[in-house]
């Protein structure tokens, strides 16, 4: 038999749910706001199931809905007589709470406020009997406002029916629109640590959300099917719907599952930190290159999170059971994204094709590079600015930059190099972008000198630096030379943390010369600049010399030709055993 009653329904006897079936009969004079008979009837089953009922109630008296919740909370719904949604619904929600304490709580004035209820009651109900109640209603700008708790049997009705009339005069005729920032509303949930959740709160804030609240469990291991448990599962929803939340973001990798599961629970979009980045670099994305590598990430993870029926849904296995019309919708967006991806790969492949060209171009001509890298918001692209006079994106966010960027430089000994700006890098850098940005973290791997760029006045800057040590041992790129640097120092006192690292201000210039003389003192290390002189005689020489330097100066005399160039040590040692000393200047 299909009962009215609805919710949590499971468990209850058939003849529990034709009385409270029997609930949608009750008529309300118009004098009554709620019935004493009412509320015993809703004590006795409340503490018969132990669990929240909810009815709704018409001004007409008519009860429209009765639901079952849990022991500690009913879901509310939006119940609107009205098409108006800024005025009054024309419905009051009473509900019962089974530990005997009437006290409305955020949620019910979060949830008063989103269904503009006329009025929103709370029955404790105790052994039986009902015991204290309060209500609340809305008043100018749907601002809530509680009543005393009374107890049951004081309820004054006439006086609450002046109150609904009351919120019906001052809500929603000439309420003032709160101007919308237009930002979704997050909750954060982590399990790892207080500076990993502050980490994701600047994540969330660049993608554009508003922080409404976050919240930490220490957990050894995350919960197979809902991550965080079932019962702190119900509390955050509880919790997102008193902040009045549209989506919940955990801080780690949810699975497909985990992720519907939540969803059914929360009732409110939910995202992890991947699906986080992944939103930040496509909003970031500026270069052909950088938009098909976002996109190529995006698939990667959409493709695993595909949910379906399993086999039941497959129709490309054959045998018996799989015969059919064709492919399945989960199938077809399976091969779709395939399709996608295998079609991005083959263009980026196209593009670092391209990059190798210009890569062996830079090698031929003996052009060193210094890359700059480090964590997420060091300060890199602010310290490419100010050492090249360029005027590359700046932003106080993570992610701000996400090409790479390359500026000409020159040392005082006249050896050019490249300078590049690179990626950040961040805790829990999500496996599809390490994989879809190779081709652009590869620049730090095939870079001759490493720049490596903290951020001095980050309290976590030892753990960011360990962060970025592991994401450049997993590029390869540990055999290359290194310059220690701290960012920031103006705005904090950092103590040197790293032996020889120097302290810098990319804002006020601070320590700018330090670094410039120790980047080319590095490449001095490796290259330097000499002067060979070969007779007309074996003029043929100079194509072999030219093409295992850069060339810098050329002069002819009356006996030959003195080519100046730079050149690498071990190749300046090349020429001393074929050539001999008579050959250099």
């Amino acid at each position: 038999m299909k009962y009215l009653t609805h919710g949590n329904i499971e468990g209850v006897r058939d003849s529990m749910l034709a009385k409270l079936d029997e609930l949608m009969t009750f008529s309300l004079e118009e004098d009554e706001f709620l019935p004493k008979e009412l509320m015993k009837y809703l004590a006795e089953y409340s503490c018969a199931l132990n669990r929240e009922i909810a009815v709704y109630i018409t001004r007409d008296g008519e009860i429209v809905d009765v639901c079952i919740g849990t022991d500690c909370d009913v879901e509310l719904v939006d119940y609107r007589l009205r098409r108006d949604a800024k005025r009054l619904s024309r419905v009051r929600c009473v509900h019962t709470h089974p530990n005997g304490d009437g006290h409305l709580s955020d949620v019910d004035l979060s949830a008063l406020r989103i269904f503009r209820y006329d009025a929103m009651v709370a029955v404790g109900v105790l052994h039986g009997e009902p015991t204290w109640i309060q209500t609340a209603f809305l008043e100018e700008n749907a601002e809530p406002v509680l009543t005393d708790p009374v107890r049951w049997y004081r309820l004054d009705d006439s006086e609450l029916l002046r109150r609904i009339e009351l919120s019906d005069k001052l809500v929603g005729h000439d309420e003032t629109d709160v101007v919308s920032s237009g930002r979704e509303r997050a909750v954060l949930m982590g399990i790892e640590s207080v500076s990993s959740l502050e980490e994701l709160a600047r994540l969330a804030e660049t993608a554009g959300a508003e922080i409404a609240g976050s919240f930490l469990q220490k957990r050894d291991r995350p919960d197979s099917a809902l991550f965080i448990g079932k019962g702190r599962a119900d509390e955050l929803a509880r919790e997102c719907q008193a902040l009045e939340a549209d989506l919940c973001i955990f801080d780690e990798e949810l699975t497909g599952i985990q992720m519907r599961n939540l969803e059914s629970i929360l009732r409110i979009k939910v995202i992890d930190r991947t699906m986080l980045i992944l939103d930040i670099f496509a909003g970031r994305a500026s270069s052909a290159e950088g938009r098909l590598q976002v996109e190529l990430a995006q698939l990667q993870y959409q493709s695993t999170r595909l949910i379906g029926q399993g086999l039941v849904l497959s129709r490309l296995a054959g045998g018996i059971g799989t015969r059919g019309p064709g492919e399945s919708k989960l199938e077809m967006n399976r091969r779709r994204i395939r399709e996608r991806i295998t079609e991005l790969r083959r263009r980026l492949d196209e593009l670092e094709k391209q990059r190798a060209i210009r890569r062996r171009s830079r090698e031929r001509n003996q052009i060193p590079v210094v890359a700059l890298v480090g964590y997420t918001n060091a300060g890199k692209s602010t310290l490419l600015n100010t050492l090249t006079g360029s005027d590359v994106y700046v932003q106080d966010q993570l992610f701000a930059t996400l090409d790479a960027v390359s500026r000409r430089m020159t040392t005082p000994e006249n050896t050019e190099y490249l300078l590049t700006d690179t990626v950040g890098f961040i805790r829990k850098l999500p496996h599809t972008l390490v994989s879809a940005f190779r081709s652009t973290l590869e620049e730090a791997a095939l870079a001759d000198v490493l720049v490596i760029v903290s951020d001095g006045s980050s309290p976590d800057m030892l753990t960011q630096h360990d962060t970025v040590e592991q994401v450049l041992t997993e590029l390869g790129a540990t055999e290359q030379k290194r310059i220690e640097v701290i960012n920031k120092c103006d705005a904090a006192d950092p103590p040197p943390a790293f032996p020889g690292a120097i302290m810098v201000s990319a804002k006020t210039g601070s320590g700018l010369g330090e670094l410039k003389a120790a980047i080319a003192e590095v490449l001095q290390e490796s290259c330097e600049s000499i002067t060979v002189f070969m007779p007309f005689s074996k003029g043929g020489e100079l194509s072999k010399i030219r093409a295992m330097g850069r060339v810098t100066g050329e002069v002819y005399t009356d006996e030959g030709t003195e080519l100046t160039l730079v050149i690498a040590k071990a190749d300046k040692e090349k020429l001393l055993r074929r050539y001999g000393e008579e050959a250099f200047r």
